[in-house]
Parts: structure tokens; C-alpha cells; sequence
């Protein structure tokens, strides 16, 4: 499952591209209330473990089984791993893996249990990890952002920092051990070799280190260190440096980020936008997006399996290539584009509307993603900042490049250009009782829109108070309420009224977000000031003295059926306030996946939809009795078809939670069985078939399910 593209040849062109499957499998739920859709094309670590291949992402864990031809997905909410930004991977001798995350700490994994080390129950000096090694003694070593090198030997802890040890930097982004034991750890304060009492450490004023920063090592058979750099690639054999760069050799990118030994000694240098080069100790070969199936330039990791195949992560997800064949593996749970969602609407029909920051908008029915870039559509920006629905159903969408319209089919585009919109970034829009669209800008104030005329508001013509617009709302009434860098105006039509720190007990003057309660009561999130509510005469402050607010910082706030108010901040996760009490999620107590809560939307079933600046998108059941879209949830086993109605071609996902007999049969409307897809016994876990019925005539087939006792039918159409 996964795989989604094949090149041929070693320079090669590309012969087929297969649909992608993308099922978020909840096989160790750690919050059941709670699914992470995330993306995983960013691959920051890979470690292989005979035919299964363990892949770190910016968006979770993946294990592809290259045996079985099936891919899992862990992260946040699914499993114990502590946060979805995944920088390193060691596997133990007893097949434990260590996985170092940003943020979250060190979790070891033993394909069961999690255990996760952090700074807050272990020794562990950051939460921060981008590098694990084991030494022959199996002590693990730790390489932390900002807090040192870490040695953990199953029960103690020794830390090395910059203050106790010869360590140069505390920021330690490379580690490995060569056949004497010693040490080798890169940092952004040069190359540091450890015997276990001594310290040398080479940089580029006491070597031929070509540059302090040390992203990569790996040691060959002779015992010589390569070491890469965002200065190029060195050599170093012990007393001699040799350095390979740009100008004097066929390096594509001086920035080296990986680097692999193949059982021949050619080394494999992944690089950053240079892509991946081969050097056998005379002659380079570069593949790049150019000449060869490598989906990305950006290379993070590269390992080589048993059988001298690569294994390469980059920035557009897990790539093998065998010598000849290029094959590329979907590393991402959902459809999502990027994992900084900044915007999200619902429709009338359920959709989800999801603005990223740079990855585009994104459609979700449930079931299926649908993404709008630049290059697909006519979104003129791929920064998405805000999202409206309006009584038509047509989407308008708020980007760094304008604003857009969207009927369903069509794109209208209007920025400062063609339309009196006075500034092209948007970042905030609402839409009143007449239809009317109030667009907040960044450098242009506020501009209204009746689908003919333009009239802008700014700090020369109105009493709005300052021209960047972050939030706005709308009362039962019809007044604006405007959320500025220099406090919150109210608008009727005719008169502005201002609040701001010096006149009323509003907060702070930063303004990020505005909602109203069904009592007309608003609601305003600050930056830095907390949580303000305002009854029109009287004002109440929650901050994190006085209430359960976790951060003063306060980036969304929604409204549920029953007037709880969901609040999101920056840094503190997300609170729930029922009026009297606090219920605060954060990545230590929920499946939140990151603790910058950036947008929230609420759907029909009261499933809270959280948008985070990092780690994707979330969904939160509260109790709601969510039915996990697209998700395998059952007593023994399920199925879900996906079909192309006019290829023929229908991609069955199965999946049984204990060991069990399987039988998947397609028949036609007749009863008449036309093929047996799976017939057997099937260990606990996910599995994908493919059935091709394009030499069958157009019509209804049923595709009939049996696990054990659980049995399930569905229904597909053929056209042709």
C-alpha cells in the first residue's frame, strides 16, 4: 500500500502513477476522542529493520512493510508518541525503537508499549531530539536542541553540555560511534570526538572542517569520518581533511544533510535543494528531480537496506531506489497539504474548508481531499489566512494574493489590481445578513463589498483605529465589531466607537479573535492580555492568574450549541469554558498534536475541528460519539472501497483486529460471483487489493466482505 510511483532506469523517465490510499489507522488509540490528520511528505529520519522501514515525519511515525505491502501510521492521538514532528530513529538489538521528536521528547516504542522521556520525568536535558545512536553496550545517546548530548544507559542519565564537558555547541544535530566506541557529534558549533573521558573538538579555526555546522556523519570501513556541512563534504582520516564542494567537485549543494555508506563504500550524500548525489571515491552521479524518479531536491535522510537498496526522505515523502526502479511511498495520514492550518469553515453539507500556510486549501467530505493550489485552480495565493461561506455556498477564501470567490466550478479573483481592494493580504472576512463581505487587510484597513461596489474603511477616512484588520465579527444587530493592532472598534454603519487598554477594560490592544454568544455577549482573544468578555457596559478578563486559561495569547474562539466557549492559544493548547469551568487540552493530556491552536470550527454532530500552526489538523469528539471518518473502527474486521467508475479499477482497503479468516468476492447482480479477491487467513492488522473490472460490462457489482463473523457488503458502479 502506498506506493504511488515507479521510474525505470537509472537516469530514468516516468512509466505510471498509481492513486493514493490514505487511511489514518488508530491501532494503539492513546485518546480515542481524537484523530490528527497530518501531513507526512516532509521526511526528517529513516531507519530500516529488515522489511519493515521506520519513517519520521513532520507529521508522525510511518512503518512501511515493504513484506506485506502494508503502511502504518502512529502519531499524536493514535499512539503514545508524544509529539508528530519525528527527527530520529535508532532500533535496539532487542528491535525497540528510540524516536526523537521536536518538541515531545524521546519515545521508545517496542511495538506494543510506548515509553516516553522527557524533560519533566527523566534526565532528558530538551524535549527537543535530533539525533539517537546506541553504542555496542546499547546506552543510548541523545543529540538535543539547545540542551547538549545525553547518554542513557536503560536506568541513569549523564548529560554533556557546553558548560560541564568539551561539547562546543548544545545544539547537537549529528551523532556516531566508531569501531572504537569513541563518539562522533555533530554540532552548530563544529565536530566534537569523545572517547568517554576526552574531548577534541574540530572546527574551522583548528581544522580543515569546512564549516561549523554539522548536520551529518557517517564512518566508513577504513575508519575515515564524512562529515557534511552546510559548507560542503568532508573527509577526515585521522590527520588529513579533504574537502569536496561545489567548485571542485561534482557536489551538487554545499548544504549536506545526510549521508550513507554502501556495502561497496560508495557514499550516498543527500543534500538540501541539490538533491541526492553517489560518490565512489573518483566519479559523482547526481539524480535529482530533473533526471531521475527523486520526488524532491531536499534530502533529509538516506539509509541502505540489507539488499544495497536506498532508502532516501525528502521533502515530498519516502523514496526507494534499487539502481534502476525509483519508488515513491505516501508517508501522509490524510489529504491534508500542509500541517500549518491557519483557516476552517464548514459548509452546508459538512465539508471542511481548510486554509494552510502554504500549502493551499483543502476540501474534505469525510472521506476524500480534494487540494486547490496556484498551479490547479484559481486561488492566487497558496497562504490561505481566512474563509467565509456565504447563503450561495460559495466559498471565499482570504490569502496573501487577494481575495478569491468560489462557486464550485468557477474562480473569481479580485485584488488590488482589478478591485478596490486596498491591500492583498487578507486576513480576516465576514459576511452579514445582506449579503455583503467585510474583508480585513493587513496594511489596508477594512473594505466592504456589496458583489458591485468597493468602500474601504481605514485610519484617514474612518475612526477605524489602526489599517491591519485581524478579526472581525458580526451581532444580531448588524454592527461590526473589528479586531486591530490598536484595540476593537465597533461599527453601526454611521458611528465608530473604539475600545482599547487606555478606556476600557480590554486587555490589550492586540486583537486576534472575536466571537459572539447567543446573549450578544462578545468574546475577544488578545495577545497577551488574555481572554475578554464584554456585555456591552461591563468587562470580565480571564488570563492565566486569575482563571484556567493557559496562555495569555488567544488566536480562536468558537461557540458551541450549548455555549461552551473553545478557545485556542498561542502555546497553551486548547480550553474549553463552560462559564464556571476550565477543561484545558494540550499535548500532554490529549491528542492535540501541537499547543499553537490557530483555528477551530465546529461541525453539526458538535465535533470540535482544530486547526494548529504545526501539527495539522485535529478532531476532537468531546463526547459527541464522533464516527471516525475514514477510519477502521469495528468489532473484528472492516472494509472500504474506493472506486473509478469509468477506469474499472476499484482499490479495496481491509483491515481485521485479530487473526482471522478473510474472504473478499466480488459478485453481479445476479448473485453470480465474477472473481475472489482474498481467500484466507489474515494476521491482525490493514491490507489493500485491487480488483480491475474494466473487462466487465457497465453496471452494479457487490463486493461482499467476510471476517470471521463480521460480514459487510458494498455496492460499486461501473460505467463505460
Amino acid at each position: 500500500m502506498g506506493k504511488n510511483i515507479k521510474i525505470t532506469g537509472k537516469i530514468g523517465v516516468i512509466i505510471g502513477i498509481l492513486s493514493i490510499l490514505i487511511f489514518p489507522v488508530h491501532l494503539f488509540s492513546q485518546y480515542p476522542d481524537w484523530i490528527n490528520y497530518t501531513n507526512g511528505e516532509e521526511v526528517r529520519a529513516v531507519a530500516v529493520e529488515g522489511s519493515k522501514i521506520w519513517v519520521g515525519t513532520e507529521g508522525g511515525l510511518v512503518m512501511v512493510d515493504t513484506l506485506n505491502d502494508t503502511t502504518i501510521f502512529y502519531n499524536h492521538a493514535n499512539s503514545g508518541l508524544p509529539d508528530n514532528k519525528v527527527r530520529a530513529i535508532a532500533i535496539d538489538t532487542s528491535g525497540n525503537k528510540w524516536i526523537g521528536t521536536y518538541g515531545g521528547g524521546l519515545a521508545e516504542f517496542d511495538g506494543t508499549n510506548w515509553t516516553v522521556y522527557n524533560t519533566s520525568n527523566s534526565g532528558l536535558p530538551s524535549n527537543y531530539v535530533n539525533a539517537v545512536e546506541i553504542d555496542a553496550s546499547g546506552n543510548k545517546w541523545i543529540g538535543t536542541g539547545y540542551g547538549g548530548l545525553a547518554e542513557f544507559n536503560g536506568t541513569n542519565w549523564t548529560v554533556y553540555d557546553s558548560l560541564n564537558s568539551g561539547l562546543p555547541s548544545n545544539y547537537v544535530y549529528a551523532i556516531a560511534i566508531d569501531a572504537s566506541g569513541n563518539k562522533w557529534i555533530g554540532t552548530y558549533g563544529g565536530l566534537a570526538e569523545f572517547d568517554g573521558t576526552n574531548w577534541t573538538v574540530y572546527d574551522t579555526t583548528s581544522s580543515g572542517l569546512p564549516d561549523n555546522r554539522v548536520r551529518a556523519i557517517a564512518i566508513d570501513d577504513l575508519g575515515n569520518k564524512w562529515i557534511g556541512t552546510y559548507g560542503g563534504l568532508a573527509e577526515f582520516d585521522g590527520t588529513n581533511w579533504t574537502v569536496y564542494n561545489i567548485s571542485n567537485s561534482g557536489l551538487p549543494n554545499n548544504r549536506v544533510r545526510a549521508i550513507a555508506i554502501d556495502t561497496s563504500g560508495n557514499k550516498w550524500i543527500g543534500t538540501c535543494y541539490g538533491g541526492l548525489a553517489e560518490f565512489d571515491g573518483t566519479n559523482w552521479t547526481v539524480f535529482n528531480t530533473s533526471n531521475s524518479g527523486l520526488p524532491s531536491n531536499y534530502v533529509n535522510a538516506v539509509e541502505i537496506d540489507a539488499s544495497g537498496n536506498k532508502w532516501i526522505g525528502v521533502w515530498g515523502g519516502l523514496t526507494e531506489f534499487d539502481g534502476t526502479i525509483w519508488t515513491v511511498y505516501n508517508t501522509s495520514n490524510s489529504g491534508l497539504p500542509d500541517n500549518n492550518v491557519w483557516a476552517i469553515e464548514i459548509d452546508a453539507l459538512g465539508n471542511k474548508w481548510i486554509g494552510t500556510y502554504g500549502g493551499g486549501l483543502a476540501e474534505f467530505d469525510g472521506t476524500n481531499w480534494t487540494v486547490y493550489y496556484t498551479s490547479n485552480s484559481g486561488l492566487p495565493d497558496n497562504l490561505v489566512n481566512a474563509i467565509a461561506i456565504d447563503s450561495f455556498g460559495n466559498k471565499w477564501i482570504g490569502t496573501y494574493g487577494g481575495l478569491a470567490e468560489f462557486d464550485g466550478t468557477n474562480w473569481t479573483v479580485y485584488d488590488t489590481t482589478n478591485s478596490g481592494l486596498p491591500d492583498n493580504w487578507v486576513e480576516a472576512i465576514a459576511i452579514d445578513e445582506l449579503g455583503n463581505k467585510w474583508i480585513g487587510t493587513y496594511y489596508g484597513g477594512l473594505a466592504k463589498f456589496d458583489g458591485t461596489n468597493w468602500t474601504v474603511y481605514n485610519t484617514s477616512n474612518s475612526g477605524l483605529p489602526d489599517n491591519r484588520v485581524k478579526a472581525i465579527a458580526i451581532d444580531a444587530s448588524g454592527n461590526k465589531w473589528i479586531g486591530t493592532d490598536l484595540g476593537l472598534a465597533k461599527f453601526d454603519g454611521t458611528n465608530w466607537t473604539v475600545f482599547n487598554t487606555s478606556n476600557s477594560g480590554l486587555p490589550s490592544n492586540d486583537v486576534w479573535a472575536i466571537a459572539i454568544d447567543a446573549s450578544g455577549n462578545k468574546w475577544i482573544g488578545t495577545y497577551g492580555g488574555g481572554l475578554a468578555e464584554f456585555d456591552g457596559t461591563n468587562w470580565a478578563v480571564y488570563d492565566t492568574t486569575n482563571s484556567g486559561l493557559p496562555d495569555n495569547c488567544v488566536s480562536a474562539i468558537v461557540i458551541d450549541a450549548s455555549g461552551n466557549k473553545w478557545i485556542g492559544t498561542y502555546g497553551g493548547g486548547l480550553a474549553e469554558f463552560d462559564g464556571t469551568n476550565w477543561t484545558v487540552f494540550n499535548t500532554s493530556n490529549s491528542g492535540l498534536p501541537f499547543n499553537w491552536v490557530s483555528a477551530i470550527a465546529i461541525d453539526t454532530s458538535g465535533n470540535k475541528w482544530i486547526g494548529t500552526n504545526e501539527g495539522g489538523l485535529a478532531v476532537y469528539s468531546g463526547g459527541t460519539g464522533i464516527e471516525e471518518e475514514n477510519d477502521e473502527k469495528v468489532e473484528i474486521g472492516t472494509m472500504k472501497v474506493y472506486s473509478n467508475l469509468f477506469t474499472g479499477i476499484t482499490r479495496i482497503r481491509y483491515g481485521a483486529l485479530e487473526d482471522v479468516d478473510v474472504n473478499i468476492a466480488v459478485y453481479n447482480l445476479l448473485g453470480q460471483k465474477v472473481a475472489t479477491l482474498v481467500n484466507g487467513n489474515k494476521k491482525a492488522g490493514y491490507y489493500t487489493v485491487t480488483w480491475d473490472g474494466s473487462k466487465l460490462s457497465a453496471g452494479i457489482y457487490f463486493i461482499r466482505f467476510k471476517a470471521g463473523n463480521f460480514k459487510q457488503t458494498e455496492k460499486i458502479i461501473l460505467m463505460k
